[in-house]
């Protein structure tokens, strides 16, 4: 059940009109007062012929007629308004049930108190099976306001107990991290000018696309510029950037004038505090070079540091501090999830794409994230956002596994917090990370079991696996994919890996219980780890002893060509020999 209290306005009788009239859809049919403040001699235009909505909406704004006439200034923006739906799966609430919830919400919000005799004049209309509308107005009897701070939250709380009590879904508690909703006007300004979203959910999908692009405020609002997205930035006397609102092109007032919005209004981890923290928290490289000397592309690197994010999501001991780290790390992830996304393959993008803005939801919590923490992570995003080279198949196929089981993570994370809303967007997200996985996999599956190894070949690497994961052997081997995970224990045998020590490696870093297919997981991983040839142990050990060897004539000679001083033994040595 859902509760939105709108925000105040000033015409009772207008909002009576539309609460009874058609509809913009002609979708109201027999409105009517489930109940109100003082059903008795209350009119109900639905119900009796002779009442009307002047009248209806004199009789609400009665105590605000008085004030305004015994203060001589006008009170305004004293309509409150509160729809509340159930779910579409509910089940059908009688008109005696709709008051009952009705009740409860308006004691909630603070309009009307239990036992309060001088509380606000309110009622609930009923137009349609699965939802009511609470219109109140905020003057008491007594001429004073109520007290209405938080009330969203107090209303929301009490929607949750209504829930348990009448049968109905159960929602997850808010914790005032989430987005604002779409309003009635948006969503229908949207449907008139044919876009497929409002304008804040279109900009909100912009910005978190260029985050990955930018390493300060300022570069992002330059990106953000650059890609036709209407900026406003805010500056103080200094000229340092204190704030930014963002416009969509064509979203205009009844004036005709450009709307903005304030990054912190689009999505809380907008604001540009938060925006500053997360993209100038990068730690300097020790040499310009360094970035460029790693081994292996943006892709497998972004492998290895997902890495760091599994280690401080497994780590039970961390405590507050690696709450912290943790929720730094998740948010880092969003970010190469939506860079991933957008140098995908156009086949993978559109699930990708839908992850990324999935898992928007479970990169912000309650929890402080550190952002420094997350500097590997956030510079692997940078990396793919920025290269000019799509990625080979087996490094992108193990970059998404790796992305896979980082979600999995992610959700037990916030499951284990508390937090409801971000643990459902990270299995969301998963959904969509899954399937890419699979459809990442599929061709090169097809050409590793085309070529796998000799009957004689596989029994050898299957007790291999029986040695190196014993718990989960059975399931491994009865694995569709088992012959392509042979191919690749052979192939990486042949580069002088040891197939058991890769398993044990694989199964370490990513634990096979939950595994939907633990082949492919192995597959993904161990291609990853065995991409680069093992380094043969025994010419190592041959060019270090040719090196000794070759360094010992060298030292003699410096030590023959070295004058010998022949001191007389000082008094202290004297000494110590007697």
């Amino acid at each position: 059940m859902i509760a939105a209290i709108k925000p105040a306005g000033s015409n009772t009788r207008g909002l009576l009109a539309y609460l009874y009239g058609p509809g913009r859809h002609d979708e109201h049919a027999d409105p009517h007062i489930v109940t109100g403040f003082a059903m008795l001699g209350m009119p109900d235009p639905g119900r009796d012929e002779n009442a009307t909505l002047t009248q209806l909406a004199r009789h609400l704004d009665e105590p605000v007629r008085l004030r305004n006439s015994e203060f001589g200034k006008e009170v305004t923006n004293h309509v409150w308004h509160c729809p509340v739906r159930a779910a579409p799966e509910d089940r059908y609430l009688s008109d005696s049930e709709w008051g009952e919830i009705a009740q409860r919400i308006v004691q909630a919000a603070s309009i009307a108190p239990a036992d309060d005799d001088l509380a606000c004049r309110w009622i609930a209309v009923r137009h349609a099976d699965d939802h009511i509308h609470i219109l109140a107005t905020t003057v008491r009897e007594d001429g004073r306001r109520p007290k209405l701070h938080d009330s969203g939250i107090r209303v929301g709380n009490e929607c949750r107990e209504i829930e348990k009590d009448y049968g109905l879904r159960e929602l997850k508690k808010g914790d005032r991290t989430g987005t604002r909703r779409p309003t009635q006007a948006e969503m229908y300004k949207a449907e008139r000018l044919g876009w497929e979203q409002t304008s804040r959910e279109w900009l909100q999908d912009r910005i978190r696309a260029a985050i990955s692009h930018a390493t300060s405020a300022e570069e992002l609002l330059a990106y953000l510029e650059a890609g036709d997205i209407l900026v406003k930035p805010r500056h103080g006397p200094s000229g340092d950037l204190l704030g930014y609102a963002v416009g969509r092109p064509g979203d205009l007032n009844t004036h005709g004038e450009q709307i903005f919005h304030p990054g912190g209004k689009i999505a809380p981890d907008l604001s540009l505090p938060k925006l500053k923290a997360r993209l100038e928290s990068a730690v300097p490289e020790e040499h310009p070079t360094a970035r460029r000397n790693r081994p292996g592309t943006p892709w497998q690197q972004s492998t290895e540091a997902l890495d760091i994010l599994h280690a401080h999501l497994t780590d039970p001991s961390s405590g507050d501090s690696g709450d912290a780290l943790s929720q730094g790390q998740i948010a880092a992830l969003g970010e190469l999830i939506e860079a991933t996304a957008q140098k995908a393959p156009a086949d993978l993008r559109v699930q990708l794409q839908a992850a990324s803005k999935a898992f928007a939801r479970a990169q912000r919590s309650q929890i402080r994230g550190e952002d420094r923490a997350a500097h590997a992570l956030r510079t692997a995003a940078r990396d793919i956002a920025n290269t000019a080279t799509g990625p080979d198949g087996s490094a992108l196929a193990a970059l998404i596994a790796a992305m896979v089981w980082a979600a999995i993570l992610a959700g037990r994370w916030h499951e284990a917090k508390g937090h409801a809303h971000q643990a459902n967007a990270a299995r969301q997200a998963l959904q969509h990370l899954q399937a890419a996985a699979d459809h990442t996999l599929t061709p090169a599956l097809i050409e590793l079991e085309a070529r796998q190894p000799r009957a004689e070949t596989r029994l050898i690497l299957a007790s291999d696996v029986r040695a190196a994961v014993p718990e989960h052997a059975d399931r491994i081997l009865a694995d569709p994919d088992w012959p392509a995970l042979a191919t690749v224990l052979a192939d990486a045998e042949a580069g002088g890996h040891k197939p058991h020590q890769l398993l044990k490696e694989a199964a370490a870093q990513r634990e096979l219980t939950t595994a939907r297919q633990p082949a492919r997981v192995l597959i993904t991983r161990i291609q990853h780890t065995a991409r680069n040839p093992a380094p043969n142990r025994l010419a190592e050990a041959a060019r270090r002893r040719s090196t000794m060897t070759s360094a010992v004539p060298t030292q003699r000679a410096r030590e023959l060509q070295t004058p010998v001083a022949i001191m007389a033994p000082t008094e202290q040595q004297h000494s110590q020999r007697r």
